[in-house]
């Protein structure tokens, strides 16, 4: 229920501040094709399409984003809200995640119950250094993981970032682990569960239109499994 309201009130503010900072105001609309979908290491299910909708304002934003799939009807379907606030190099943010699939089996949006929801929910910290960044997740209520001796987990993800550019392509390589022990991401204890490269290239289309088009490597050595992602980004 705190989450409705406090989804509420953004939207009461965004609109608010639309109608009396319009220019100011910025509009996130994009989508991503990609060939599997995988996070943080982790197979979350085949070929998906995965929409952005959101709004900033000094700092401030409020993004909605999904991921259907588009090819096995059985893959995960996910709906993430996430308030977020950054400050120079410093960004924090929550986020609730939605999954058709959970604790509750009539797979209910709005039902929030803490023993019987698809909900999960995870606050982040980071800081952006510009050569690198680092952000660290962490899950706080809802459908978490539990730990080695079967209790709440508050499952704990930390990944470093560097971007650079090579042969006029961007690229981005990523580190991440699990600090402690954790059913949500297959852990016993400290694992490095994310190596990734990342590479993306703009297409021109028009003089005045290009599409992102991106490939990615990601290995997990935790699980002992790699994968290979191609995808791109559509944006007006």
């Amino acid at each position: 229920m705190k989450k409705i309201v406090l989804f509420a009130m953004g939207l009461v503010l965004g609109g608010t501040t639309l109608a009396q900072n319009e220019e100011k105001v910025e509009t996130i609309i994009s989508g991503d094709i990609v060939s599997s979908y995988i996070w943080r290491g982790q197979d979350l299910g085949s070929a998906a399409i995965q929409p952005t909708l959101g709004v900033g304002y000094k700092g401030l934003s409020l993004t909605a984003w999904g991921s259907y799939g588009l090819v096995n009807s059985d893959d995960v379907k996910e709906l993430d809200l996430t308030l977020a606030y950054s400050f120079g190099g410093l960004n924090i943010g929550v986020t609730d995640y939605w999954f058709d699939a959970g604790l509750d089996p009539d797979n209910r949006y709005f039902k929030y119950d803490a023993h019987g929801t698809n909900h999960l929910f995870e606050a982040n910290i980071g800081y952006d250094f510009g050569i690198a960044s680092l952000q660290w997740f962490t899950n706080f209520a809802g459908n978490d993981g539990v730990n080695n001796d079967g209790k709440r987990a508050y499952s704990s993800y930390v990944e470093a970032a560097v971007p650079f550019k090579l042969s006029s392509i961007e690229w981005t390589a990523t580190a991440g682990a699990v600090p402690f022990a954790t059913t949500f991401y297959g852990t016993s204890g400290f694992a490095v569960t994310n190596l990734s490269l990342r590479a993306t290239k703009e297409i021109k289309v028009t003089d005045t239109f290009s599409i992102p088009i991106f490939g990615q490597v990601t290995a997990n050595p935790c699980s002992q499994k790699a994968y290979l992602v191609l995808g791109f980004t559509l944006q007006p």
